[in-house]
């Protein structure tokens, strides 16, 4: 039984990338030396040390979870809904152009303005925050399945129809890999989407998660708390990005170039 090589190409992009993170590390740290003043700008160290305080003995690891979970909720949503009126828009001609407007005020909608309107609709509820976070990123999402849906193989469609391939096993075998690159991307871009505008439900009308952290800390103009639990989600999410979509997107896509 042969052991698996490791792809040079992606250790060296792993290490490109720690060398990368040292030097900006190193940036910050010689900024916070210049600086000399801990309340305008801690040093990485007084970061890593509130962190593992705020985690061992604070509220940082529950409101990691509770904007987590608004995040996932978001996202299974968003990713459902766009889906559905990607496929259907990129498939239909008739239904692209009446629902293209649609699309293009929805893209252009601000998040800030949603989120304000879902609040006033709805209150200040985990449904409106939850229903605000998926509106803006709906758009994105119909807009990648359309162009991943624009680009099937329409020799794939005849065989299916001659051959009266069950509409099942037609999704399987045919619609899916087809889409399953756009269907990748676009969960890659709309979580780096979904969970800044998370935040910004968090901070306007929670009272938990980071947002409101953030927003807590804000008011106390204490910047090296603010850093402490922005930092720590965005490592929450790096790890998400780099362990869970960025393989999958590359195990999406190794189809088209077999």
């Amino acid at each position: 039984m042969s052991s698996r090589k490791a792809d040079p190409r992606v250790a060296g992009s792993i290490r490109t990338r720690l060398v990368s993170l040292g030097l900006l590390i190193m940036v910050w740290s010689v900024c916070a030396a210049v600086l000399a003043d801990p309340e305008t700008l801690p040093s990485p160290l007084e970061i890593g040390r509130l962190t593992l305080k705020e985690l061992f003995s604070g509220p940082l690891l529950y409101n990691l979870g509770i904007t987590l979970g608004r995040v996932v909720a978001a996202f299974v949503l968003a990713m459902a809904i766009g889906t559905a009126f990607g496929l259907l828009m990129g498939r239909r001609k008739s239904v692209d152009t009446w629902f293209d407007p649609w699309l293009l005020f929805f893209l252009n909608l601000p998040a800030l303005v949603t989120i304000v309107l879902c609040y006033l609709w709805i209150g200040l509820t985990e449904v409106a925050a939850i229903t605000a976070v998926a509106i803006n990123k709906i758009p994105m999402v119909t807009v990648l399945i359309r162009e991943g849906a624009r680009t099937f193989d329409p020799a794939l469609d005849d065989m299916s129809r001659i051959f009266r391939v069950p509409r099942l096993t037609r999704l399987r075998h045919i619609i899916v890999p087809q889409l399953a690159p756009f269907f990748a991307a676009s969960a890659r871009t709309g979580t780096a989407l979904i969970w800044k505008i998370v935040l910004v439900v968090e901070f306007l009308g929670r009272s938990n998660g980071v947002g409101f952290q953030i927003h807590l800390y804000f008011q106390l103009f204490d910047v090296a708390m603010v850093l402490t639990y922005a930092l720590s989600f965005i490592a929450v999410m790096l790890t998400i990005e780099f362990a869970v979509l960025q393989p999958w997107e590359r195990r999406a896509s190794r189809w088209r170039h077999a």
